[in-house]
């Protein structure tokens, strides 16, 4: 993978919560915006907003998971910017919402 891009990667990771911008990750490795996007799709096949959706659902569902966080505060924590935006790429990835994840894993804690 291309050097620069795993800069980026690297950056996301240690604050995926941080209201990201294209213009200011390709500065991190001194692209243009454009450049930037087009060379992290052809080295991840994500956009950069499909990426960071991607790491913001992992972290969400990793303290879904590991904490007693309300979902609200998770999804602050995760950096997902509404909740119904947050329900609806939860479920979709996740094929439930949110609160039933966490019933879920409840449910399998008990037994």
């Amino acid at each position: 993978m291309d050097r620069r891009v795993e800069l980026v990667i690297l950056q996301i990771e240690t604050d995926v919560a941080r209201a990201w911008e294209t213009a200011e990750l390709a500065a991190l490795v001194n692209l243009s915006a454009s450049r930037f996007r087009h060379l992290f799709k052809a080295e991840t096949r994500l956009t950069v907003g499909e990426y960071l959706r991607g790491r913001r659902l992992a972290r969400a569902e990793f303290l879904l998971r590991t904490t007693f966080l309300s979902i609200k505060e998770v999804m602050s924590e995760a950096g997902m910017g509404s909740m119904s935006h947050f329900v609806q790429y939860f479920k979709k990835r996740y094929g439930v919402t949110p609160t039933a994840y966490r019933k879920r894993l409840a449910t399998f804690v008990k037994h």
